[in-house]
């Protein structure tokens, strides 16, 4: 396979058509076409992520990656899923895992420890109330000098039938290439975004 028929798989991972395929060929509670995002409340956002938490973490589960088993007992930062504009319009959540315990207090130029992991999982849902899981897109820090193209960060997305769709430590490293790119904005954070104002827990 080319590298740009695999570039243009992930680019309709993340606009969400290819997990709109498997999405209408599962058995969830609603299929989905991404469209525009549906405009919600906190409350509804929170009620669609609690109704498909569950489904969502097994189907994750069957790629097998010790690295986000649990994930959702994980702390959770954001008090509601919240539409990502870089994640296919989805509504995301930021988890992170009791390494990365400097994540919500990153100040310019620090890092987190070794072995933090972030994982944002998705939903979709859009505005004729269609709802379906998304790709879950995972961040692990690696030891210093292990991939120094990626600030010594693996990238890799997991999509809701188990699958890995590409790793930068793993098969498929040049998908993850956008990934690394858009976290170029957030160098001083460690290259590690944060929940938007509005959204975040309030310790």
């Amino acid at each position: 396979m080319s590298k740009q028929i695999l570039i243009l798989i992930v680019l309709l991972i993340l606009s969400g058509v290819l997990v709109d395929a498997f999405a209408q060929t599962q058995s969830f509670d609603s299929h989905i076409a991404i469209e525009d995002p549906a405009d919600l409340s906190k409350e509804d956002a929170r009620k669609i992520y609690d109704d498909l938490k569950s489904r969502m973490g097994d189907l994750y589960a069957i790629a097998d990656l010790p690295e986000i088993e649990g994930y959702q007992s994980w702390k959770l930062f954001n008090d509601a899923p919240y539409v990502s504009a870089t994640h296919g319009q989805r509504y995301v959540n930021n988890y992170a895992n009791a390494i990365a315990v400097n994540y919500a207090i990153l100040k310019a130029g620090e890092k987190l420890p070794v072995g933090s992991v972030l994982a944002k999982d998705s939903i979709t849902v859009t505005g004729d109330g269609r709802i379906f899981p998304g790709a879950m897109f995972g961040m692990e820090k690696l030891a210093e000098g292990t991939s120094p193209e990626t600030a010594d960060w693996r990238y890799f997305m997991v999509i809701p039938d188990g699958s890995i769709v590409g790793d930068t430590t793993g098969d498929n490293p040049q998908l993850m290439t956008y990934c690394h790119e858009c976290h170029l904005a957030v160098e001083d954070r460690d290259f590690t975004f944060y929940v938007p104002e509005g959204y975040r827990v309030q310790e």
